[in-house]
């Protein structure tokens, strides 16, 4: 075969191949790429959705760099995620390395506790409305919580835990911390099961304890698993939103606002799209910069 014959082949087969992926390319360019040029470029513009559109420049940017509620989400949402990373990962390590062990019903724990991260976040705020509720009825807390205080003789922790500034923020951390453990719990469980467990044999022939070998070959067999967990964490606690629509009421906005209700926000109520999208593409700066340095954590963690 002559080398023009050759090339042409070649040529013809990369087209072929080409074509294959060609349908999923296009479908991104639409749906990700487009919409992702489109917000970068309305972010330069002040328009109400509708109507002309006036460029501004960066005065979108320059007023959300002083715009304090803004940054105040930010901080509401890193404290949701501190909640998560310590709580809700420290709970998913600990019912994994339970389930890891011969115990009985295990498969059956997998299952349940696997169970509230599927559940819609609608459904799972509406349930977390209901037993929060601090109404009484017929003498009775409507809501289990306040009920099984009050009947426990613990009549004075009894609360609204969703209407008061200083606990709203932290109900919906637990919630948010309750509903997304199952994902940790699986991934980590799913670690634990791949250590050799030679590598226990071993540690137990050389006398150590329980202590010694949970810190000298569990904690470091999990190392890269741990940080993808942390990872998935702090990018979808980052970006809760449904279950704080579902479970906070229009009074206490700016004491739960995280950056995607900012967002949905300006969008909704002043029809500030193209500061909107200047918010959004800070978010998403902020997040790529964090997903960067965890990334540079993990692969230093692998080569250790």
């Amino acid at each position: 075969m002559s080398p023009k014959s050759r090339g042409a082949s070649v040529l013809k087969n990369n087209l072929q191949n080409f074509s294959f992926v060609l349908p999923a390319v296009v479908i991104f360019c639409i749906f990700y790429i487009y919409p992702f040029y489109k917000m970068i470029n309305l972010s330069f513009y002040q328009w109400r959705g509708i109507g002309p559109m006036h460029f501004i420049g960066l005065e979108n940017y320059k007023e959300l760099m002083t715009d304090h509620l803004w940054w105040n989400s930010i901080a509401h949402a890193g404290y949701i995620t501190l909640i998560a990373l310590t709580f809700q990962n420290a709970l998913a390590f600990a019912l994994a390395l339970a389930c890891d062990r011969e115990i009985r019903l295990k498969r059956f724990y997998r299952v349940v506790f696997f169970i509230p991260p599927v559940l819609s976040e609608v459904v799972v705020g509406l349930i977390w409305n209901w037993i929060l509720n601090p109404e009484m009825q017929n003498g009775h807390y409507i809501g289990l919580l306040n009920n099984f205080l009050y009947t426990s003789g613990f009549p004075q922790l009894v609360h609204d835990w969703l209407a008061d500034p200083k606990t709203a923020l932290t109900t919906i951390a637990i919630v948010n911390s309750w509903k997304g453990f199952g994902w940790g719990f699986i991934i980590m469980l799913a670690g634990l099961q791949t250590i050799d467990k030679q590598l226990y044999e071993a540690a137990r022939i050389d006398g150590a304890g329980a202590w010694k070998t949970f810190t000298h070959v569990t904690v470091p067999m999990m190392l890269p698993v741990l940080l993808v967990v942390v990872i998935l964490t702090i990018l979808g606690c980052m970006q809760v939103f449904v279950l704080i629509l579902a479970m906070v009421n229009e009074g206490l906005v700016n004491y739960t606002d995280v950056p995607v209700t900012r967002i949905f926000s300006a969008m909704q109520n002043t029809n500030q799209f193209g500061y909107a999208c200047a918010e959004a593409v800070i978010f998403g700066m902020i997040l790529v910069c964090v997903s960067f340095i965890l990334k540079k954590l993990s692969d230093k963690a692998k080569q250790a």
